[in-house]
């Protein structure tokens, strides 16, 4: 089962740049409607495309907001994707340049645009124009049709935030210490001739002695101990819709005898 996706951009850069991204991302045919396009006559495109919107749950008034935006000199993209690829193909579109077509309507109105409700009085009105009736009366047979599509909402999400954080840490080593230290101390001793001469008691001499210290050498290692996984996941729920639909019903009396339709 296939879906239609539209978005309006204002330049067709940006309407080709999103057109690339649902190629790339989901192998989507997309394509793109100007005033070129729309308005041509000879090959009937424009029709089957208004029409096919149509069979694709796009109300007449979403319709003729897109005309709008089209005359005004935008760029519409269609894309026709598989039922399983919609969601992924609106966040692709909703992350490009389209236009909040909502707000840009509301735009149009405080400039002066009727929007739909006056295409239709227009219609009405050209109606009653033709033909040389004298006295006619009408009375609509209505019939409404239960017609089910989709939109996408948003309901929620979640956004995770990684940043550094600084902790003071504190360890405890051990260090060794050397010190030279140089006093005299009192002797009294008496040597003989024969000492000094075999001894070396009289001779230059130097004594060097260096003192050491040991000092704190600081490594760190980095280890991962979690991660945080951040994901969505798609489903499928099924939703009955239930509603009335109305009927207009019509009696007839014809000379003494009366039927319904």
């Amino acid at each position: 089962m296939s879906r239609t996706i539209t978005a309006m951009f204002d330049s067709r850069s940006d309407a080709e740049e999103a057109k690339e991204r649902l190629r790339k991302t989901l192998g989507a045919d997309a394509r793109i409607i100007d005033q070129s396009s729309a308005q041509s006559d000879s090959s009937g495109e424009s029709r089957g495309f208004w029409a096919g919107l149509k069979d694709a749950f796009m109300p007449d008034e979403d319709r003729h907001t897109y005309n709008e935006g089209i005359r005004r000199g935008g760029f519409m993209l269609c894309a026709t994707v598989d039922e399983t690829q919609a969601d992924q193909a609106c966040s692709v579109l909703e992350s490009s340049s389209s236009v909040d077509l909502d707000s840009r309507e509301q735009q149009w109105r405080k400039e002066g645009w009727k929007g739909y409700e006056a295409r239709r009085q227009s219609d009405s009105s050209r109606d009653a124009r033709q033909g040389n009736l004298v006295e006619e009366e009408r009375i609509p047979i209505v019939e409404e049709q239960l017609r089910v599509g989709k939109r996408e909402t948003q309901r929620g999400g979640a956004r995770v935030r990684s940043y550094v954080e600084e902790r003071p840490v504190n360890e405890s080593v051990n260090l060794r210490e050397e010190h030279v230290n140089v006093e005299r101390r009192p002797v009294d001793q008496t040597l003989s001739s024969s000492d000094l001469k075999d001894s070396d008691l009289l001779r230059e001499r130097t004594v060097e002695m260096r003192e050491t210290s040991e000092q704190p050498v600081i490594g760190k290692d980095a280890r991962v101990k979690e991660e945080v996984v951040v994901q969505k996941t798609a489903g499928q729920r099924t939703e009955n819709v239930q509603d009335t639909v109305r009927e207009t019903k019509v009696d007839v009396d014809e000379e003494g005898h009366s039927h319904s339709r």
